[in-house]
């Protein structure tokens, strides 16, 4: 963890030290970007880390569960935060030296009440280390006096079989779980030397990762700084295009006034050619008319002169035929012209005013004017071509200071700082590696003894319980017993002795390890696993009673940053950028350095003076607005249009001629056959003839005549009205761009310059977010601290040594019950020297 530590501060304290150097630029205030377009600046490329801190120790690791659950009974209680904060914010010379004070004995007291697992198991193998020894020379001295089992004697009892196969039941048993212990410490052994020898490969990855760190930072710099071009040919495409762009939108804010008062003036045209139309269409129809129903007048005359001749013949007097020829006659009124146009109203003025309206072309004069309008964006383009070299100058000068980005920050320095610091560090590591291993090997070497120890007394145990069941003769008095089983009791009896011997030494060990790992588990894996360790670090005051947060302190000088090791640690895990993790923008201000404000201000104060005139554009002139008066004026509305409507409801003749001849058909059928009713017939089809070429087209034309009226009849409503309404709004438009088109230039302008600086805004707020999530990201910064403790340190040593010292331990442990079946079972195996009858009394011991 402390390399881990070094590693991530070398490189801010090369930050801090670069700081002190850099010059301060004042920042500006933002510009938004929202009318700009988005850019693509593409992807940061990223290097690959190749590190992996996610450990899983195996099969053994069903073991190490075990050893925890242990512990976590050894010492169920939490992380103690606050104990450990006030332990650290205790000076060491002032607890020699004032012990007494009630607030450390409080805290002596406390450290007590949480260890007190921990002491009271220290407790029980300082009594076994004590007493192991102790009991075992008491024993040994008793059997050398015949006592405690030492007498050559065995008295026969009926349950001395019994007796000797639950002994060697009891000693194969706890022989057994003996064997397991140390087949667990042999593993955790093995383990942990496996696992140091592994530590080379992680080793090497994490630097080769920090090394990808150091090696694809300046690139990733060196493309967010290329990337600046991608903002400016953007800018420059805009500028290249001001007029598409600016007078696009001049033309635009223009045109919610201009637009509909030119479509105001086409509507009045139209509405000019469709009334000089219907006047045409009322003059002609009128004429037209008028003849025709002369003509209809004299041939309806003929018609009754020939008819009434007709009705003369002496056949009508004829008693069948008078009826029906005077019915005849008195039908002769009706062949008659009902409607009178002769009395119609004039329209030759008015046709005649408007014929010299109509001289005044409108719709061209309109497309002139929309012509002129429609070149403000060329316009604008060629009005603006000093002011878009003004801005492209300044857009390189930007691109300069941009340029320079790479060489005055700072990250260069640190780079070096941080690629030297790797350098000596990873040839440090390799030089004193081989090192670690022969150590390691002396740890492994030392630890296998002890797993000897235990299995030499194994040994003389298994030996003895096979040659004793394997030599005994239930047969044979104790005195006579044959070798073989003599020989496993003498085992039996030398695998106590070593007992007494390595057991103190193997219980100070497993003391020793058990203090010492157990303490490391709960007090720096636990809380570092749920980062309640960073919590205790990040304490205020608490490493330097001076300074509120230790690490900013440390890096920046500057104590009151709220910089935390639990942040940067948590950041660098995300794979956060250094410069969002460190908070290196208290020491670099990124926004001062890339301050592009004065070159706004500039750009503004350019568009701001930008002048366009607009005085060439004309969108009616007094010739168009003096027809459109005179149409006012032409006297439409003075028609009598009601003198045209009566006339044109009336039907051409009284009578409908076809039923006429219809009806006069039907009279000549009536007729005796002869001469009178083939005339009749004659007649009703001459009638029908006048009706198809006369009274048809009279009929159309009162038709056409109808609708042209009405057509008049409609443009006349409010007719000057209308013309005043369509000369107002021409008349405001065209002083809107005459007087008041600057105030729209300025507006659009400020908008177009937004949009051009909204590229510079947004390229910035991309540099800084690359520069937190993308640039330089710290995931190995992390991997190098989960590494160092989490993996080398708890999974990798203390995880072994805990499991080590629980097998071990717990061999030890069983070693009692073992002594005393061993030397129980001896009893029933070992030779005796004298014997005796069958006795129930009881046997001495």
């Amino acid at each position: 963890m402390a390399a881990g530590l070094c590693l991530l501060l070398l490189p801010l304290w090369a930050v801090r030290t670069v700081s002190d150097m850099q010059p301060v630029y004042r920042a500006g205030s933002p510009v938004a970007a929202a009318a700009a377009a988005t850019l693509d600046f593409g992807s940061v490329p990223a290097g690959t880390y190749d590190t992996n801190t996610n450990y899983e120790p195996g099969g053994i690791g069903i073991l190490f569960h075990l050893v925890e659950g242990f512990l976590s009974m050894v010492q169920p209680n939490p992380f103690p935060q606050e104990l450990a904060r006030k332990i650290a914010q205790q000076r060491f010379a002032e607890i020699q030296g004032e012990y007494q004070k009630p607030e450390n004995v409080v805290l002596t007291l406390q450290t007590l009440h949480y260890e007190v697992g921990f002491l009271v198991a220290a407790a029980i193998g300082l009594l076994f280390i004590l007493l192991m020894p102790l009991v075992g020379l008491c024993f040994c001295m008793c059997r050398c006096c015949d006592n405690c089992g030492g007498e050559m004697h065995q008295r026969q009892k009926k349950n001395n079989d019994c007796k000797r196969g639950c002994f060697a039941t009891f000693l194969f048993a706890s022989s057994l779980i003996m064997s397991i212990c140390v087949l667990s410490a042999y593993a955790a052994n093995q383990h942990l030397t496996t696992q140091v020898r592994g530590t080379k490969k992680l080793v090497n990855s994490n630097f080769k990762d920090l090394k990808t760190l150091i090696n694809e930072a300046p690139m990733q710099i060196d493309y967010l700084v290329n990337q600046y071009n991608t903002t400016k040919n953007k800018a420059m495409s805009d500028l290249n295009n001001i007029g598409p762009l600016l007078g696009g939108r001049v033309q635009e804010q223009l045109g919610r006034e201009v637009r509909p008062a030119f479509d105001a003036i086409l509507n009045m045209a139209g509405a000019i050619r469709e009334t000089k139309e219907a006047l045409e269409n009322v003059s002609v129809s009128v004429e037209v008319m008028k003849e025709g129903t002369e003509r209809l007048q004299a041939n309806l005359t003929d018609a009754k002169a020939n008819l009434s001749n007709t009705l003369g013949d002496p056949a009508c007097k004829q008693a069948q035929a008078v009826e029906i020829c005077n019915s005849i006659r008195n039908s002769f009124n009706q062949l008659n012209i009902n409607a009178n146009f002769s009395g119609l109203p004039n329209v030759t003025s008015q046709l005649n005013i408007l014929n010299d309206i109509r001289k005044t072309d409108l719709t061209s004069l309109v497309q002139k004017g929309y012509a002129a309008f429609n070149d403000t964006p060329e316009l604008v383009q060629n009005q603006t071509r000093n002011i878009e070299s003004d801005i492209k100058n300044v857009l390189d000068s930007i691109g300069g200071n941009i340029s320079n980005f790479s060489k005055v920050s700072p990250v260069q320095h640190i780079l070096s700082n941080a690629s030297h610091f790797v350098t000596q560090s990873e040839a440090y590591i390799r030089e004193y590696y081989p090192v670690v291993e022969q150590y390691d090997f002396y740890r492994w070497l030392g630890s296998l003894v002890l797993c000897c120890m235990l299995i030499l007394i194994l040994i003389f145990f298994g030996l003895g319980l096979l040659c004793g069941s394997c030599g005994y003769d239930r047969h044979a008095s104790p005195t006579t017993r044959g070798c073989i089983s003599n020989t496993g009791g003498n085992l039996l009896m030398a695998g106590v002795g070593f007992s007494f011997l390595f057991s103190w030494v193997l219980m100070a060990i497993v003391l020793a390890t058990f203090i010492a790992g157990g303490n490391v588990e709960k007090l720096v894996c636990e809380p570092y696993a749920d980062r309640s360790i960073f919590k205790v670090l990040d304490t205020p005051y608490l490493l330097n009673s001076q300074w509120r947060h230790y690490l900013s302190g440390v890096l920046f000088q500057s104590p009151n940053v709220n910089l935390t090791f639990e942040k940067v640690y948590s950041d660098c895990k995300e794979n956060k950028g250094i410069y969002s993790a460190l908070e290196i923008e208290n020491v670099f201000h990124l926004n001062e350095l890339l301050n592009i404000s004065m070159y706004m201000d500039d750009i503004e104060s350019k568009f701001e003076h930008l002048n366009v005139s607009f005085d060439h554009i004309i969108l009616l002139d007094e010739t168009g607005k003096q027809a459109l008066r005179k149409f006012g004026s032409a006297g439409i509305e003075d028609i009598d249009f009601d003198a045209f409507m009566s006339e044109t409801s009336k039907s051409v003749t009284k009578v409908d001629l076809l039923a006429f001849a219809n009806e006069l058909e039907a009279s000549s059928d009536k007729l005796p056959k002869g001469a009178l009713g083939n005339a009749l017939k004659g007649h009703a089809n001459s009638i029908r003839m006048i009706h198809l070429q006369q009274v048809v087209p009279l009929e159309q034309s009162m038709t056409t005549l109808n609708q042209s009226v009405r057509v008049l009849q409609r443009s006349s409503v409010e007719l000057g009205g209308k013309i005043a309404g369509v000369i107002s709004s021409i008349d405001s438009a065209q002083f809107l761009i005459s007087h008041n088109a600057s105030s729209v230039i300025i507006k659009e302008s400020k908008r177009f310059a937004d949009t051009v600086m909204g590229y510079f805004v947004q390229y910035l707020h991309w540099v800084k977010d690359s520069l937190s999530f993308e640039v330089a990201t710290c995931k190995p910064l992390s991997n190098l601290v989960d590494t160092a403790v989490d993996v080398f340190l708890c999974s990798y040593v203390v995880d072994s040594v805990n499991a080590f010292w629980f097998g071990l331990g717990g061999a030890t442990i069983f070693l009692i019950p073992a002594i005393v079946f061993a030397v129980k079972l001896a009893k029933f195996y070992r030779r005796m020297d004298t014997e005796d009858v069958y006795d129930d009394g009881i046997e001495q011991w």
